[in-house]
This record gives structure tokens, C-alpha cells and sequence, in this order.
């Protein structure tokens, strides 16, 4: 039985900040110490004094661009750079080629992590307007959720007939996860747009065309099929201040039916930046108004948005070069997420535990995960010590990612990552990875609708 004794650490869980120790036994969180006078002898001892020791984060929504796309990015090099940002779970994206709309497609995937993942993972499977027999196969105890886009997609996945949308709303036993934007009110602003500049339309234009009622008029029909039909509706990426009065609250997370997510992008941005930083911001849904992200980080404090993840969406430096038109939407996040959100703890604008607890704690809650997103004794050991007085700088040498690129870079954050376990398994520690164990697929408690 390998053993890890972590002393001496201020740990950051539950809503709590407390000195105390840490003892891993294979991948279980074995015991938390009282006081140091119980500590037992281990096979590797780290001293945590000055650190903190968080749950290891878990990221709802990411693209890793594998199977088909992978000259952007991989299951292998994503998932390190999501453990070297202190992520240990995440949830992928459909959108793939193959597009993962039929569970063959789907379990193809699964493999591929099971080989490559260094992080634990689930992925969803993506919703057509055809495939609805495929989406009542899918077991919710071993899929993390159905993805719907009622908005600007790619392919077959833009799901914009209603009869299809009032059975998988209706029908489907997962959690249904959606983007929400009107492609009818994109396509209109983009004419007007187009008319005035041309091919030339300035990126600070990104929050007009993809507007706040592009993004409203989505939502709320989003959230008025979940409550007609009682779905479990999870609104991915929110992104306007409007959207906030759809969204369940003042009940625990996980007895709530409509969910609002909201990306570390759209807390840490507004559209003001885009002329700073063009391209590199462009995210579907856009990145919106400084008067917006005040309102999400309310949210945010007062419980009404349920979770903070990236979007975590890969392009290569040189397809970012486009112009509006050319240069695709997304970009990587999955590294940078923690210390984005703890620097907003420096900044004041949150607190340590509700970074953990909209991190970690809160998609645990949401999607019903087994065992993961706290520090308890019996939990799987998914864990990451941050040192807070430790400066440093995002750099094209330090990214992780394979695009090789960040809209963070330059940016110097004041806490860093140090040790990322996963399963218990020090995956990484300080720059240097540890891939002789592989993550493991996420399961889910009995999902109820």
C-alpha cells in the first residue's frame, strides 16, 4: 500500500480554512488529523506549512479536440495541462470528428482516455435532431450528461426542431446540458454588422453580434422546456446579467432543476478588452459588458450561479490570426482556471472557500459524482497544494497546452500550483508529470429527474 502524509497545511473545504495534516493510502483520503501527535509514518512526506490543500478541481465543460482535431490539441496533452493547473476532473465536449452523437462514437472516446488521461474524465454525448433514440441508451450513472446546442454549432449538432426538443427535454435521462444563443438573432446582427465594415468587423463588435438577447432568447425557452417537462437543465457559459433570473435558487445545488454555469473568462474579461486582445477573447457565447460580469460575480456570491468552469476550447495560434470571420471562437483556459480565480481572491472579489466550493464542492453536488470534490476521509485522494506567495509568470515556455498559447500570457498570477494528485497518484509536482498512472472514468449516484 503506497502512503502520502501531507503536514502542516491549511486546508480549504467545506467552508472552512484549517491548519491540519493529511494522510493518502493508494487513492483514498485515509485520515485527517486532529493534531499532530496521531501522525503516521508514510512513504512520501510533504511538508505543506504556508500552502493550502484544495480539492482537486472539476471542470464541467472542456474541448480536447480528440478524436479528429488533434493538430489543436489531445486527450494527453490537455489533460496535462489541466493537472498542472490543479484540475483532476473534467467533462468533454461532443463536438468532435467523429462528432460523439451515438454511444459506438462515445465509448471510442472513453478508451482513448483510459489510455492517454492523466486527469479523470466524462464525456458527454452529443444531442442531434435525429439521434433521440441513441440519447435514451445512455446510462446516467456512467455518462455525465447529454449536450444540446440550441445555438451556433457546427455539422449535424445545431438541434433547432422543436419536436426533437420537447422529447429530449422530456425523454432523456440525464442531465441536459445546453449553449444557448439564437441563431436567428445572430445571423441578423451579422448582416447589419457585415453591411457596415465589411469583411473588417472589429472583434469589439463580438458582444453586439452575439448579444445579450441572442443569448436571453435561447436560455429562456431553454429553462421553459426544463420546467414544462421537468428536466434537469444545465445552462453552460452564461454570460449577461438578464439570464440570472432563470436560474433555480435559494435550494441546495443538487435539488435544484435549472443550473446556470458561468467561465472564467467571462468573470475575468469584458467586452473592453477586445481591443487588447482580439481574437484571443473570442468565445461563443462573447464575452459581454463590464456592468455583465459585476452581475456574474454576484451570481457567483450569492448562489445563483451553481458552478465557475473554462470552456476550454483549443485553436492554434496561427488560426487565431484571422480576421473576425476567419479566426474560430475558444481558446484554452484549463491551466490557468485555479490561479485565475484565486487571483480574484487577491483582488478581493471572492473569497478561498467559494472558489472551492463553485470548483470543486458544487460540480461534485450537480452532476451526483461518486467520491470526488472534497477533502473526507473515504473520498478519492484528488488533491492540489498551492503555494500563495509564489509569483509567476504565463509564458509560451510554461503552457501546457498543445495550441502552445493562452489569453492569460504575460499575465503574472500570485498563486501557483505545486502538486496535483490524482486517484492519490502524484501526478505532477513543480513542472515535471508523472503519467505511469492514468486517470479513471467518472461515475455518477442513481440520477433521479
Amino acid at each position: 500500500m503506497a502512503t502520502t502524509l501531507i503536514k502542516n497545511i491549511t486546508i480549504i473545504n467545506d467552508g472552512k480554512a484549517f491548519v491540519s495534516s493529511v494522510l493518502i493510502e493508494d487513492d483514498k483520503i485515509a485520515t485527517i488529523y486532529k493534531s499532530n501527535d496521531e501522525l503516521e509514518n508514510a512513504d512520501l512526506v510533504i511538508d505543506g506549512e504556508g500552502k493550502m490543500l484544495l480539492p482537486g478541481v472539476i471542470d464541467d465543460q472542456v474541448h480536447f479536440r480528440e478524436p479528429g482535431l488533434t493538430h489543436k490539441a489531445e486527450i494527453m496533452t490537455e489533460a496535462k495541462a489541466a493537472v498542472a493547473g490543479g484540475v483532476t476532473s473534467y467533462m468533454e465536449m461532443p463536438n468532435t470528428k467523429p462528432q460523439a452523437t451515438t454511444h459506438e462514437i462515445l465509448e471510442d472516446k472513453y478508451k482513448i482516455a483510459s489510455e492517454k488521461s492523466i486527469a479523470n474524465y466524462s464525456f458527454y454525448i452529443g444531442a442531434t435532431n435525429n439521434n433521440l433514440e441513441e440519447l435514451l441508451k445512455t446510462d446516467p450513472q456512467k455518462v455525465c450528461g447529454t449536450k444540446v446546442f440550441m445555438g451556433s454549432s457546427t455539422g449535424n449538432m445545431l438541434v433547432d426542431n422543436e419536436e426533437t426538443l420537447a422529447a429530449i427535454f422530456s425523454k432523456v435521462p440525464t442531465l441536459i446540458a445546453t449553449h444557448c444563443e439564437d441563431e436567428e438573432t445572430i445571423n441578423a446582427n451579422l448582416k447589419a454588422f457585415r453591411e457596415k465594415y465589411g469583411e473588417d468587423v472589429p472583434f469589439e463588435m463580438h458582444h453586439l453580434i452575439r448579444s445579450e438577447e441572442a443569448c436571453y432568447k435561447s436560455s429562456s425557452k431553454a429553462a421553459e422546456l426544463a420546467r414544462k417537462h421537468g428536466a434537469r437543465l444545465h445552462i453552460l457559459h452564461l454570460t449577461t446579467a438578464k439570464e440570472m433570473d432563470l436560474l433555480d435558487k435559494d435550494m441546495p445545488i443538487e435539488d435544484r432543476k435549472i443550473t446556470g454555469e458561468v467561465c472564467v473568462h467571462h468573470l475575468w474579461f469584458s467586452n473592453e478588452d477586445y481591443k487588447k486582445y482580439g481574437a484571443n477573447i473570442k468565445w461563443n457565447p462573447a464575452i459581454k459588458t463590464a456592468n455583465d460580469r459585476e452581475a456574474l460575480r454576484n451570481a457567483l456570491k450569492n448562489d445563483t450561479l451553481a458552478v465557475v468552469a473554462t470552456d476550454h476550447a483549443p485553436h492554434t495560434r496561427e488560426e487565431k490570426q484571422g480576421t473576425y470571420f476567419s479566426a474560430p471562437s475558444g481558446g484554452p483556459l484549463v491551466q490557468h482556471s485555479l490561479v485565475a480565480m484565486l487571483e480574484m481572491v487577491y483582488q478581493g472579489i471572492f473569497s478561498y472557500e467559494q472558489v472551492v466550493e463553485k470548483m470543486c464542492h458544487a460540480p461534485a453536488k450537480l452532476f451526483r459524482i461518486e467520491e470526488r470534490g472534497y477533502i473526507r476521509e473515504g473520498y478519492k485522494a484528488d488533491l492540489v497544494i498551492v503555494d500563495p506567495n509564489a509569483n509567476w509568470k504565463v509564458a509560451a515556455e510554461n503552457i501546457y497546452s498543445k495550441c502552445g498559447w493562452s489569453p492569460f500570457e504575460g499575465e503574472t498570477f500570485k498563486h501557483s500550483v505545486s502538486h496535483t494528485f490524482v486517484n492519490g497518484h502524484l501526478a505532477y509536482h513543480n513542472g515535471i508529470f508523472d503519467n505511469s498512472k492514468m486517470g479513471e472514468r467518472l461515475t455518477f449516484k442513481k440520477q433521479i429527474r
